[in-house]
């Protein structure tokens, strides 16, 4: 029975013209160390062949304060780190605004990515996606506003995360450049962008997909249910086989899917960050793979 095998070769980031990783580092939970400490988590990911970094300007936020924090450090690094920046690919988010909860027009998005810049010390971020939908905002000023942030320089391609098929197909067709990314939830536990055709869509479009949350929130590191453990259950017959963790095992399935998919590591924890280089010593089969899915389906395929 053939395998699928993955590779650690770089790849486009939609039709943007960025070439990054196969995986990403996140920075959901990269607050409240020192600079040196986020310094050696970055350079552990640099280590497993990372180049994408993730972040947002809500990242660090903890329901009262903390806005801004992950970019803060961030540029706090990048500030003592000369030539750091330069070797990643950077993103970040905007559009959440606690308490309102979304704001998706144009004056706030794009003093929104003046202010990501300032916090991160850098001119220009390579990706700028709007992190959550904003229903008041009409798709036609969400896509003049990423245009204009493009051809100011300040940001190289655009993407959306958390966005519907149906609000990804309308802003992408009243964009005059590429939609490069979406970024749903996706992991074997949530199993959405399977089944409602973002998957496709992103295949049709050429659109990379980034991951987030691939370990089901910590679920599957710690089963709590039947479906998690039946799940987890199946991983580990791959992640035993090739003698990796089942973290590296369901980072591999979610990249076997046909649309390279980009799980977002989420971990602030650096062996882990080292599990990232295990994932290209997984080896799903269809069967195995499939194993796992009708595991997540709770039910035989039909």
């Amino acid at each position: 029975m053939s395998e699928i095998t993955l590779t650690p070769e770089m790849r486009p980031l939609g039709k943007s013209g960025i070439m990054i990783s196969p995986i990403a580092w996140g920075m959901w939970r990269f607050a409240g160390v020192t600079p040196a400490e986020g310094s050696a988590l970055i350079e552990a990911a640099f280590a497993a062949g990372v180049t994408l970094f993730d972040t947002a300007d809500i990242y660090g936020f903890n329901g009262s304060g903390g806005f801004g924090d992950a970019e803060s450090l961030l540029g706090q690094i990048f500030s003592a780190t000369p030539g750091m920046r330069d070797r990643m690919v950077l993103a970040t988010k905007g559009g959440i605004t606690p308490p309102v909860p979304y704001d998706s027009s144009r004056t706030y998005l794009m003093r929104a990515l003046e202010t990501s810049l300032k916090r991160l010390q850098v001119e220009q971020v390579d990706l700028y996606q709007i992190h959550r939908p904003d229903i008041l905002a009409h798709p036609q000023e969400v896509a003049r506003t990423l245009e204009e942030m493009v051809s100011s320089g300040k940001v190289r391609a655009v993407g959306v995360s958390n966005y519907t098929i149906a609000q990804t197909q309308a802003l992408a067709a009243l964009l005059t450049i590429p939609l490069a990314t979406v970024q749903p939830e996706f992991s074997p536990l949530e199993l959405e962008p399977i089944t409602n055709g973002l998957l496709d869509l992103a295949m049709e479009r050429d659109m990379a997909v980034l991951a987030w949350s691939p370990l089901g929130g910590g679920r599957l590191g710690a089963p709590e249910d039947d479906r998690s453990r039946n799940v987890a259950a199946a991983l580990d017959v791959v992640a035993n086989a090739a003698g990796v963790s089942r973290a590296a095992a369901t980072y591999a399935w979610i990249m076997a899917h046909p649309a390279r998919v980009i799980p977002i590591v989420g971990t602030q924890n650096v062996g882990r960050i080292g599990e990232i280089a295990d994932v290209y010593k997984v080896k799903f089969t269809r069967q195995t793979w499939y194993d796992v899915l009708v595991a997540a389906r709770g039910e035989k395929l039909p």
